[in-house]
């Protein structure tokens, strides 16, 4: 889900750091006994918006089919009937867009520009002279928004003042650019509100964007009653710009938390800017790792990021009246709600000492020996806290006394940038990072390694049948295929994860409880772990799925303790460290902030690709940071120019389309973006002769044409549909269907209940390879499984009717193997090829990805790690089934 509420009002909830506050509205029952005046009951997926007192919006229920938490689009007037403007026409900026986005050098642009001169057509004038023009030209157009000004900062040590550049722009200013802007500024959300979906007994509670979480709705509690909470997501982090990393950048990034995540996740202008970029400090090898040395790095930091925060700062002290884009005045208040980082980060911004500390976490004080140990809970860090114990270290009468102090809590002598901040707890706006805690991090420095070790103990054949697997396994939209990955340094966070989806599938015929006992345990551990990322990674949380996931988090951290107590003679690894002990805070955060891709780094992390390129193509490598700003800035300029060129062009096509009655059917070729399903990849009309000839080798096409007669006689009248003339239907050998092979599959998402797509292959060769996807297949009891062998359209009467014929992959297992249920693995069985059906296309729920057991022929595992909607179907159906996952 995205977005605000019907028609026309935005919110969010209050924070509650452990748990949903279930004692309430959404535990009503929907017949109380109320008078008949009352209003109507709640049906099923009724949605309940309840907004934040302050807002003074009541309460609401709407139908499911009519919730929509998009702004309206009546009104789409473009803001600027020539919006490539300084550029003299539309044709000057398209041409030097593409110079820009190319990064061409000075000679190439003006190559470039003489070119089009020498071809450009009367219609429209093309005036650019010079790559010297062109710059000035982006320069004026890049004015509509706030610029980057450069500070010194100067910080002493060892007696001396060390001065560095700070290059940054006004946050507050351009919050207001976007608040201005009539592209995103309808989609502001400013009130906080608890969403609720009927499930027939009650309305559950669910959480997705941060003004649906605890902590905005806390925020605003404590806001004047007319304030509305301008949030902001800020993200810090070094980034590598050449190669090998002796060149380094150090970006800020920022987001509006009150944009849905379509827009602030987005790479528009609405979406992610770099805002600052720090000074780096050089390493002096006389002071190096010495504390006061790195006391001065995190001053710096500090005094730095504190120029960027300085407007902010002053209004979070008594807000700021802003006119907004509907010429409505609001109470302005910044709030930093999330700030997203690695550890060694989070540990900059919170100025503790980081591992080697007596309390190394961020947000609480877990003691650093009890950092494996899930299942306790320890005291949270607070700012107040922190600064309590900072200033009572600093009145201290020795230096000895207030080191002692401080080290005590590992806290830093430095004074946090953030703490200035009204509304700020830097330990509650540091967020779970799934990128690096979990899937660079829990898995790929520790779980994956700890497996390759026992992989490795039972010899290169192991690293040879995994490496095997791994290539066997099928291909999918948006995950990569390996077909080597033991004994290989991936360094992508992105990759990792897509190798931790896959292992239990490529690993269980390769580690087994005989040969390898605590292999087989950690891959129990490693199927846990798999579970908890996923749950971590829903795009919107329930009661339900909240209470899952913090079950998943209880399994996982019962088998760790399991397997550290029998590995650690052999491994000897320890496994106390941060990443691990983060886990336990993953919850608490998504109730007090929303799910986690509001704070994942990912987005932020995809910036830094953008910033290495100018690096490399547009600086001269010598004081590189006002280079690359001025040009993101450009892009910035040109992102936001085409956007509006784009919105023209749509209104300019509008007014000029006429509508025509007959106008529904889509020609052939054609997406209808509103079909639940669709084929595509037309083949050609062939004969039943043709295809039981071409295909007269394959067992599945034994009949074609009488089973499909026999399926639309049997299939025909269930579905109420009238036979032709009332005869049974009777294809003859001459008749003929249309082939095709590609099928889009449109599906509401169990997850966030927003249409998702499955694009299906049924292909012989796709860029050269047989591909036959599988599908999930809706019947009137519970679904099945099948893989994709033929798709056509046949006439029957006047009516075309899309149908596949599939391998049904839905023999009974009977009792199921041990193995399969430690995994949590889903096993269909295959029936003979010759055992084909046909199914109407529209009976395809999703599409599905089955990994095969090379133990057992014909047997295959549901991949239930693809995406966040087949996890969810798959837990219901082992539910349904009582297949539940069983401890060691």
């Amino acid at each position: 889900m995205h977005g605000s509420s019907p028609q026309s009002h935005p919110s969010s909830v209050d924070f509650i750091p452990v748990s949903f506050d279930f004692d309430h509205q959404h535990h009503d029952d929907a017949n109380d006994g109320v008078s008949d005046d009352a209003p109507p009951a709640p049906q099923l997926d009724d949605i309940k918006v309840e907004y934040h007192p302050h807002s003074r919006i009541p309460s609401t229920i709407h139908p499911f089919s009519e919730f929509t938490r998009h702004h309206p689009t009546e009104d789409t007037i473009p803001r600027n009937a020539s919006p490539w403007e300084p550029f003299r026409t539309r044709l000057d900026f398209e041409v030097a867009e593409i110079a820009l986005a190319a990064m061409m050098t000075k000679d190439q642009t003006n190559r470039l520009f003489e070119l089009v001169r020498r071809a450009a057509s009367a219609k429209e004038d093309f005036t650019l002279q010079s790559h010297d023009e062109v710059r000035t030209l982006w320069k004026m157009a890049s004015e509509r928004f706030t610029p980057f000004e450069t500070s010194t900062i100067s910080v002493p040590h060892q007696g001396e003042a060390h001065e560095y550049k700070m290059y940054s722009c006004c946050l507050w200013s351009w919050a207001l650019d976007l608040m201005r802007d009539s592209r995103f500024a309808p989609h502001f959300m400013f009130d906080a509100q608890h969403l609720y979906k009927f499930n027939g007994p009650c309305f559950v509670r669910f959480i997705d964007e941060p003004w649906t979480a605890n902590a905005f709705w806390d925020a605003q509690s404590r806001l004047p009653q007319d304030a509305k909470p301008l949030v902001f997501i800020l993200y810090a982090d070094k980034a590598k710009l050449s190669s090998f990393g002796t060149a380094k950048g150090y970006p800020i990034i920022v987001r509006i938390a009150n944009l849905p995540v379509e827009i602030r996740n987005s790479t528009s202008v609405g979406g992610g800017r770099v805002v600052g970029w720090l000074p780096i400090v050089k390493e002096d090898p006389k002071h190096s790792k010495k504390k006061s040395f790195v006391n001065f790095k995190n001053a710096v930091w500090h005094e730095s990021f504190l120029k960027l925060l300085e407007a902010v700062i002053v209004h979070s002290k008594s807000g700021y009246w802003f006119e907004c884009w509907d010429r409505v005045q609001h109470l302005l208040w910044p709030i930093i709600l999330i700030l997203s980082a690695d550890y060694e980060e989070q540990c900059v911004m919170s100025l503790i000492r980081g591992l080697k500390g007596k309390f190394p976490c961020p947000v609480c004080l877990v003691p650093r020996d009890e950092q494996s140990v899930l299942s306790d809970a320890h005291p949270l860090c607070t700012s107040t806290e922190s600064l309590n114990i900072l200033n009572t270290a600093r009145s201290a009468l020795t230096q000895k006394e207030k080191e002692r102090q401080l080290k005590a809590y590992l806290l830093r002598d430095v004074e946090n940038c953030f703490g200035k901040v009204s509304y700020c707890d830097i330990h509650r706006a540091l967020s779970f990072d799934c990128l690096h805690i979990n899937n660079a991090g829990m898995w790929g420095d520790h779980l994956w390694s700890e497996l390759q070790f026992w992989l490795e103990d039972l010899g290169r054949e192991a690293a040879v049948k995994i490496d095997a697997n791994f290539d066997a396994l099928p291909r999918w939209r948006n995950l990569k295929h390996f077909s080597h990955v033991v004994g290989i340094d991936f360094n992508n966070g992105s990759t990792h994860e897509d190798i931790s989806k896959m292992i239990i599938f490529a690993a269980q015929s390769v580690l087994s409880r005989t040969n390898s006992e605590l292999g087989y345990l950690l891959l129990c551990c490693i199927c846990c772990y798999v579970d908890l990322d996923i749950y971590a990674a829903l795009e919107v949380h329930t009661e339900d799925t909240i209470a899952a996931g913090r079950d998943a988090l209880s399994q996982f951290s019962t088998l760790m303790d399991l397997y550290i107590k029998k590995s650690h003679p052999e491994t000897n690894k320890n496994w106390n460290f941060p990443k691990k002990h983060l886990l336990t805070h993953l919850f608490d955060d998504i109730i007090a902030k929303g799910v986690t891709r509001n704070y994942n780094m990912k987005p932020n992390e995809k910036m830094h690709g953008p910033l290495r390129a100018i690096y490399h193509w547009q600086t001269n490598f010598k004081d590189v940071a006002p280079q690359i700003l001025r040009y993101d800035h450009w892009l910035l300029t040109s992102l936001s120019i085409r956007d509006e060129i784009n919105d023209l062009d749509v209104y300019t096509d509008n007014l000029k389309a006429t509508i025509e009655p007959d106008a529904t059917e889509f020609p052939e070729g054609v997406v209808n973006a509103v079909a639940r399903v669709q084929l595509g990849a037309r083949q050609g009309d062939f004969s039943f002769a043709d295809i039981e000839q071409s295909y007269a080798t394959d067992r599945a096409f034994f009949g074609f044409r009488i089973k499909l007669n026999q399926f639309l006689n049997d299939s025909l009248p269930n579905n109420a549909i009238p036979l032709p003339n009332e005869t049974r239907i009777r294809f003859q050998a001459c008749d003929q269907i249309t082939e095709y092979q590609y099928l889009r599959v449109n599906y509401e998402s169990v997850v966030d209940w927003c249409l998702q797509r499955d694009l299906l292959r049924c292909n012989p060769k796709f860029f050269g390879s047989p591909r036959y996807d599988c599908v999930m297949i809706k019947t009137e009891h519970q679904p099945f499984f099948a893989r994709l062998i033929y798709m056509f359209r046949c006439k029957v009467g006047g009516t075309e009717l899309s149908i596949a014929l599939i391998h049904p992959y839905d023999v009974g297992i009977g009792v199921r193997r041990r193995q399969d249920l430690d995994l949590g693995l889903w096993r269909v069985q295959a029936k003979p090829r010759s055992s084909s059906e046909f199914v109407f296309v529209d009976s395809i729920i999703r599409g599905a990805a089955l990994a095969s057991d090379p133990e057992a022929v014909n047997d295959y595992f549901i991949i239930d790690t693809i995406d966040t909607d087949i996890f969810l179907r798959m837990k219901a159906l082992q539910d349904s089934s009582g297949l539940r996952f069983r401890h060691q």
